[in-house]
């Protein structure tokens, strides 16, 4: 699995925007989740399997932390749209511009 099959999943996306917070225990992050703490241990191996998250032993739990360093791959990739998009929105406010003059 990739980063963008990882982001794919809402409930993963839900537990990376939790762990901007600072790291949590998976029994604090299912506090907030409908699914139960298995799931959502499960969708946390999915996330440290492609990197955005790091665990960290700590006595008996397992702290778990955002790495963002694989998020580049997608900002890179959302990049080329938004060159995209900004020519595109030039092109119409020259446009707009040219028939308000006439």
């Amino acid at each position: 699995m990739d980063v963008f099959s990882a982001l794919a999943n809402p409930a993963r996306r839900q537990i990376l925007a939790a762990l901007r917070e600072g790291p949590q225990p998976v029994t604090e992050l299912s506090r907030s989740f409908s699914i139960g703490r298995p799931a959502v241990s499960e969708h946390l191996q999915v996330l440290r399997r492609v990197g955005l998250v790091r665990e960290e032993p700590r006595g008996r739990e397992r702290y778990y932390h955002l790495d963002p360093r694989p998020l580049g791959e997608v900002e890179a990739w959302l990049e080329t749209f938004t060159h995209y998009w900004t020519a595109r929105m030039q092109a119409l406010e020259t446009l707009l511009d040219r028939e308000k003059r006439q």
